[in-house]
């Protein structure tokens, strides 16, 4: 599921916010001036409120992940529904809006899940990712797994958290992130909100 031909590269990041791992993305974002979307996962909105509010203050695009990180298969109607509205709480209450972006623990959809995120939400899935969560995965092969073949229209997934992958995983997402921003720049493609009107992220 990618973005109009006619759009930059999105940035997104999953499974946050993390206290070490969403504030070292921050601080790199901040420093190339560049925007991303973050995913963010309602339990750990709750453990880390002020830093989901700093997310939002600093302009990136909030999106929802989950409450609870769970397969939308192993879930009934009703469950999924309940996870997305304590989701949505716990992010509109520290971030001072609400998401209007979604995507699913691991971009698994369940007929019945899709059909309610659709009801209340715009779903991005990605069209690249950095294979970050692996404890295999270096700084290295997140750059270029991640840019390998990157064309305008791309959604990249990456991870500033640790919180259902392999420990320290977010430490090689860091490491990779200035690589990549140099690459999309080299390559003339600007970074975007994943937002942007001009995007096709419906299913």
């Amino acid at each position: 599921m990618g973005l109009d031909t006619e759009a930059g590269v999105a940035l997104t990041f999953d499974d946050g916010p993390h206290p070490q791992g969403t504030v070292a993305a921050l601080e790199i974002l901040a420093r190339e001036s560049q925007p991303a979307t973050f995913f963010l996962a309602g339990e750990q909105v709750e453990r880390y409120p002020s830093l989901a509010g700093e997310v939002a203050a600093a302009g990136h695009e909030v999106g929802l992940h989950c409450h609870r990180h769970r397969n939308h298969l192993r879930l009934p109607p009703g469950a999924i529904a309940d996870d997305l509205s304590r989701g949505e709480a716990a992010v509109a209450e520290a971030c001072g809006r609400a998401p209007r972006l979604y995507r699913p623990p691991y971009g698994i959809f369940s007929a019945a899940g899709l059909a309610i995120a659709r009801r209340r939400y715009r779903p991005l899935l990605w069209t690249r990712w950095g294979r970050d969560w692996s404890s295999r995965a270096t700084a290295e092969s997140i750059a270029s797994t991640a840019t390998a073949g990157l064309r305008p229209g791309d959604v990249i997934l990456l991870h500033d958290a640790d919180h259902y992958s392999a420990p320290g995983s977010w430490r090689r997402t860091i490491a990779a992130l200035p690589r990549i921003l140099e690459t999309l720049a080299s390559g003339g493609l600007a970074v975007v909100a994943a937002s942007s009107p001009q995007r096709r992220i419906d299913q």
